[in-house]
Order: structure tokens, then C-alpha cells, then sequence
């Protein structure tokens, strides 16, 4: 249990990150946060208020113009720079995530770090590229160009699973396209999210350009969503939360991206690699705990394959080695809190009545049993409508169901409010193409399921919101698109005037 990131004494001037520096917060409220591997509390701060979120928004305000005014080019040295930053802080940053969210070590230093630090450099890259439409003459008469050009402060809010990356996912794009932000973290889990704005200072992207405040959703989320001086609001987090933040959003007209809730289908047809699905299957329902909003949650299987599919993840999952997070060998590290895993636990509990928990289903005794640990946990005989297929779990909990046709494996699939991603198991390249037509998700994953690269969008259809998070396609998000047009006659009368006043 050595090793352990030092929280107390890296955020003693608090834990708001407002123009530049650290400050406490006001309001009143103290916020502990625990190591989820020991019930331990690692550090104690006081929440954000609606006065600091104000001041946090003042200082994006300020700093907006001069940001805004940079050119392309200065802001990519700059994120360039950042980027470098990070990776000299690749393994602080990779043990305060494990400290705080329960991750192990070797996915904080093989996953959540590199590809934050990715994620800068292919933005310092993006960051020259946001063009607009060619110039040309459409109208005969006229040449019509397209900016685009930053939308101002943004306001974003940012969930408990992956606070590092999604810090970078919210800051990245905004800032490129030359605006300014105010990010939330989640309130259990803000140590990244603060290190990451002092990083981008320390590169030498000026103060109020990246602000952070560490507050709860009713008082620093809310404000921050529906503060006039506010722009646009991005949140990430689950479906039911981001339709309140929607509701903030709209009263003031903000430009709004949703990033929601997923139950990620894992269909296997009958000529699928069996062992690949299977590994494929126990990675992506168990990456980060489960809790990953794309985590492959309900498997279909065609029914030849049903039954060695099952036998054959219920074996790989009683390999899976649960353990302290900083030890190198330890795969499955607990949930975020005892909170989560109590909500997780109490879903299999109600899966009983009416599905089979075939391995799994309960949480480790012995050297563990103080933490938010829960065993890896799979579920056979469930109904389509049941809430183990229908409802977002988030935890290490696969429901596996079989199915006939190759029509009733993508109906299945698409049977949920959700669309955030999916995957398709096939050696037929015509089926396995049809699957990611008519599978209605963001992203379809063929043959793996889990892999993102920073070049790709991320992004829900349905009740999985809308807008994308990485690549360049996010710049859809984060910049106004302006048409300039010019007359080229040099005429005072124009010839549509007549439509207003006198003949041709």
C-alpha cells in the first residue's frame, strides 16, 4: 500500500483552481475524499460555491480576449508545451488517479495518462486546422468565405470515472479553438483535474484560460450551467443529471453538449472467434471496474456459440485478480466508493429473482473487505425488459443473452434508450458491415470492443446525448460558424432591391 500520492500536502492552499492559482473554497461545505481501496479519507477540502464558480467565470471572461486573439499558431506552441508537461508529470498523474478513483496502476500509467497526454498533443496539431469553407462566388455577384471563431467562456462538467481524460476531452477542444473554461470535476475525485490546469499554466497558457472549482452539482454544477456569462455547457456524466443540466442550459440559449448514460451491446454471431469474444467480453465489461459509460454490459449470442461463451467467461472472470491498485499485479481495483458499490450490489441482489448470477455477485472478505471491491459478475437468464438489460449498472456486470437470427441479434441491441457504443463479433465482412449500419450508436467496434484513439469522435445517439469528444469533428462543438459575404459589383442599386422598391 506504499507509494501513495500525497494529496494533503499538494492541495493545502485548496482545492479551486481560479485565475492562476489555489484557492479554499466558500462554501462552508467540507468534502472528504477516500481512497476507495481502504475506506481511508486522503484528503478534506471545502466544496466550491456559487461565488467561486462566479469568479472562476470572471477570470475566463477576462482572459477570453487575449486568448481568443492568439493566433492558431501561438496557441499550438503553447499546447505543445503542455503536452511536454504532462508527460514529465506522466507518473504523478498517473498516482493521484489511482489514489483517488481505485484504479490500478497499470491502467492509470498504460491507459488514462498516455492517452491524455495524446490527447494535448494531437489538439497543439488540431489546433491550426480549423478552417471554414473555401472562398468562392455562389451567388455570381458575391464572394462568400466561412470563419469560425471561438463561442467564449465555456462551462463544463466532468464525471468521477475518468477524471483526467475527461478533463482533457472537455479542456482540449475548447481551448484550441481559442476559448476560455471553467471545469467541474466531480467532487470525489478533483486532484487530476487540478493538476491538469496547473500543467497548462506551467506550459505557459495564460492564467483564467483554464480555471477548475471542486464543488457539488447543486451548487457549483447548476450555477456553473445556467451562469448568463456562460456560453455553452458541456457535461458528461448519466442521462437522468444531464436532462437538469439541459434544462439550465436552454433558459439562457447556450450552445449545449451531452455526453450521457450508455448499456454498450456486445453481439456475438455464430462464426465469431469464440476465444477473442470472450476476452474480448471480460475486458470491456470490466475496464475501470466497469464503471466506462461504453463498457460492454449485455452480450448477445448467437445461440450455437451461447453456452461455451458463457462457460468460457465465467472462467476468464475467476482469473481476474482483485487487489490494492498500486500493485502491478492487481487487474481489478474497487469502485469509487462504497456508495457505488452498494448501488451495483444492490442491482445483482435484485437480478436473483428472476436471473441466474452464475460467478461473482458479491463483494471479497479478508484484506479487502474495507474497500469498494466487488467481484467480476456475470448474469444468464435475464429478460430483454429486465432492469439488468435495460438500466446502467456501472460495475463489473455482464448480462449474457442469446438469440436466433441475425435480425433478432441487432433488434436486441438496439432494444435500450441508449447509443453510445457497441460491438459486433464476425468473420463475415457482409455481416459484420451490416452490423455497424443498423446498429444505432456513436461508435460500433468490430472484432474489440473499448479501443479510442484522439483522431476519432466520441459520441451518443438517443438518450446518450449529442456532440463529440475528440478529433477535430469537436470543433463542431466549441466554435461558432460565421459566413462573411462580399459584393463584388461596386453597384449602388442592386437588382434584388426591386423586390422592396421601384421596376427592373
Amino acid at each position: 500500500m506504499g507509494n501513495r500520492f500525497q494529496a494533503q500536502d499538494r492541495f493545502a492552499d485548496g482545492a479551486q483552481y481560479i485565475a492562476g492559482r489555489l484557492s479554499p473554497g466558500t462554501s462552508g461545505r467540507i468534502q472528504d475524499v477516500v481512497d476507495p481501496a481502504t475506506g481511508q479519507t486522503v484528503h478534506t477540502y471545502e466544496l466550491a460555491g456559487p461565488g467561486d464558480v462566479d469568479a472562476a467565470v470572471a477570470a475566463a471572461r477576462e482572459a477570453l480576449p487575449g486568448w481568443a486573439g492568439a493566433t492558431p499558431g501561438e496557441r499550438s506552441d503553447a499546447m505543445h508545451r503542455f503536452a511536454a508537461v504532462l508527460a514529465g508529470q506522466a507518473d504523478e498523474l498517473a498516482r493521484a488517479e489511482s489514489l483517488q478513483c481505485g484504479k490500478p496502476i497499470k491502467l492509470t500509467t498504460e491507459f488514462d495518462v498516455p492517452g491524455t497526454v495524446d490527447n494535448t498533443a494531437f489538439f497543439a496539431g488540431a489546433a491550426r486546422l480549423l478552417q471554414g469553407q473555401s472562398a468562392g462566388e455562389y451567388s455570381g455577384d458575391h464572394t462568400s468565405y466561412v470563419r469560425r471563431e471561438p463561442i467564449g467562456v465555456v462551462g463544463s462538467i466532468a464525471p468521477w470515472n475518468y477524471p483526467l481524460q475527461m478533463a482533457a476531452w472537455k479542456v482540449l477542444p475548447a481551448i484550441a479553438a481559442g476559448n476560455t473554461i471553467v471545469l467541474k470535476p466531480a467532487e470525489l475525485t478533483p486532484f487530476t483535474s487540478l493538476m491538469f490546469a496547473a500543467a497548462a499554466a506551467e506550459a505557459g497558457i495564460p492564467d483564467g484560460v483554464v480555471n477548475v472549482v471542486s464543488g457539488a452539482g447543486r451548487d457549483a454544477g447548476e450555477r456553473l450551467a445556467g451562469h448568463p456569462d456562460v456560453a455553452m455547457t458541456s457535461f458528461t456524466g448519466s442521462t437522468a443529471v444531464g436532462k437538469r443540466v439541459a434544462e439550465l442550459a436552454v433558459a439562457t440559449v447556450k450552445r449545449l453538449h451531452l455526453e450521457l448514460g450508455g448499456k454498450a451491446p456486445f453481439v456475438v454471431f455464430d462464426d465469431a472467434d469464440l476465444e477473442a469474444a470472450v476476452h474480448g467480453a471480460v475486458a470491456g465489461a470490466l475496464i475501470n471496474t466497469g464503471q466506462d459509460c461504453t463498457a460492454a454490459t449485455r452480450a448477445y449470442v448467437q445461440r450455437p456459440l451461447y453456452d461455451a461463451f458463457v462457460s468460457g467467461v465465467a472462467d476468464l472472470m475467476a482469473t481476474v485478480r482483485l487487489g490494492d491498485p498500486f500493485d502491478p499485479a492487481t487487474d481489478l481495483g474497487p469502485l469509487v466508493s462504497h456508495a457505488q458499490r452498494d448501488r451495483v450490489a444492490a442491482f445483482v441482489e435484485r437480478a436473483r429473482g428472476y436471473a441466474t448470477v452464475v460467478t461473482g455477485g458479491e463483494a471479497p472478505q479478508g484484506e479487502l473487505k474495507n474497500g469498494a471491491y466487488y467481484r467480476p459478475t456475470l448474469i444468464t437468464g435475464a429478460a430483454q425488459t429486465s432492469e439488468a438489460v435495460q438500466s446502467e449498472i456501472f460495475g463489473p456486470v455482464l448480462v449474457v443473452l442469446p438469440f436466433d437470427s441475425d435480425d433478432e441479434g441487432i433488434a436486441l441491441a438496439n432494444d435500450t434508450p441508449y447509443g453510445l457504443a457497441a460491438s459486433a463479433w464476425s468473420r463475415d465482412v457482409f455481416r459484420a458491415n451490416r452490423a455497424t449500419r443498423e446498429i444505432k450508436a456513436g461508435c460500433v467496434w468490430i472484432n474489440d470492443h473499448i479501443p479510442i484513439i484522439s483522431e476519432m469522435p466520441h459520441g451518443g445517439y438517443r438518450a446518450s446525448g449529442f456532440g463529440k469528444d475528440m478529433s477535430t469533428y469537436s470543433f463542431e462543438e466549441y466554435t461558432q460558424v460565421k459566413h462573411v459575404m462580399f459584393d463584388n459589383t461596386a453597384v449602388a442599386a442592386k437588382d434584388w432591391h426591386r423586390t422592396v422598391f421601384g421596376d427592373r
